[in-house]
């Protein structure tokens, strides 16, 4: 008789249901694809503009005005809740992988702010007719798997009957006041950094289309599953001055947020951002994301002259992508010493200048 240890026995239950359960591509049942799903920001705003005069809520440190990843309430005691939502359409084909994608990139705004996680509610919507709910249960077995990783529990729910698969969590957190970061608070001066590489969307769309190699999908799919944990460790430094995370309107798009909220510009060196090294070949084949267009239409007003290829990776949306923190010139080294901690390596990309005629420019 074998017996085997509780991780192995829970492997040999998750393979069982794997090789039981008919093959179904989830991508082929969605028109979107993570957060390439995300309204452009300028429908957007057309959308979230209201004529009601707008209430005062003393309490309400971070609303929607100033477009940040996640609310915050302030209990009165130095100590805040965080809350927040997100939720797409599947960006992979393997059920259990896209409970763990759409989970990270749930929680991934409460680390965003400087919070720590405590608690996350499910949101499912299923196409019960079309793709059996034995498929559905290994979404959120993922979610559980990565909620077991950030430490919180998955709580609770709500489900309906969907044209399309679509997933993610509302998650709650909460921090110290003094240690939330917002996305409109950067300094003049200040470095940027970017914690993942960029191209997730130019990746996955070329699984859609068939080309992708198994290696660069791998790492794309790694990047997308890894927490966002080192947030909760920026928001404690004094010298991080702001701090966003970058998802589906490309890193441009969140960086130009960030710039206009704190009334600022931004310089960006090309060459120095964090990406994949093998996205020009699948640019050639014509693995460009249908929201790299949405988001350049949105914002490509307010970005100096760009070649199509830096077009392609600077406004191509992210799902689950990296953190994006502004840091005060004078504490670098200390900075990026403190993130090799994290287990990340970085380098600055770009630094936040006076206004300009372009908010960003690219060199």
């Amino acid at each position: 008789m074998i017996l085997l240890s509780e991780h192995d026995f829970n492997t040999f239950v998750l393979y069982q249901k794997k090789i039981c359960m008919p093959e179904i591509k989830l991508t082929q049942y969605s028109h979107g694809a993570g957060c390439g799903c995300k309204i452009s920001p300028a429908v957007l705003d057309t959308i979230l503009h209201s004529n009601f005069p707008k209430q005062s809520f003393p309490s309400l440190l971070v609303g929607h005005e100033s477009k940040d990843d996640a609310a915050v309430y302030n209990l009165g005691d130095g100590t805040c809740i965080i809350s927040t939502t997100d939720f797409f359409m599947p960006i992979v084909d393997d059920p259990f992988t896209f409970g763990e994608i759409a989970s990270v990139n749930s929680i991934s705004d409460v680390y965003a702010m400087g919070g720590e996680p405590i608690m996350a509610i499910a949101i499912l919507g299923w196409p019960v007719n079309t793709i059996p709910a034995s498929v559905a249960n290994e979404v959120l077995e993922g979610s559980r798997k990565i909620c077991q990783e950030a430490g919180i529990p998955l709580a609770g729910g709500h489900s309906i009957d969907c044209p399309e698969p679509v997933f993610g969590l509302a998650v709650t957190g909460k921090g110290k006041i003094e240690n939330i970061k917002k996305n409109n608070t950067a300094r003049e001066g200040s470095l940027l950094y970017l914690t993942k590489p960029i191209g997730i969307g130019i990746v996955t769309t070329a699984q859609k289309k068939g080309i992708v190699e198994p290696a660069h999908l791998q790492q794309a799919v790694s990047v997308m599953t890894t927490l966002n944990k080192p947030g909760y460790t920026f928001g404690k430094l004094p010298y991080v001055n702001a701090m966003t995370d970058v998802t589906g309107f490309g890193l441009l798009g969140h960086l130009v947020e960030l710039c206009e909220g704190s009334r600022l510009s931004a310089e960006i060196n090309f060459d120095q951002v964090p990406k994949f090294n093998f996205l020009e070949n699948y640019l050639n084949q014509k693995s460009t994301p249908g929201g790299t267009q949405r988001n350049w239409a949105s914002y490509g007003n307010k970005i100096s002259e760009l070649t199509d290829l830096q077009i392609a990776v600077l406004a191509d949306p992210q799902t689950s992508g990296g953190l994006l923190v502004s840091v005060g010139e004078n504490y670098a080294e200390e900075f990026e010493e403190m993130a090799s901690w994290q287990g990340l390596d970085l380098k600055p990309f770009g630094r936040m200048v006076k206004p300009r005629n372009k908010i960003i420019e690219v060199r």
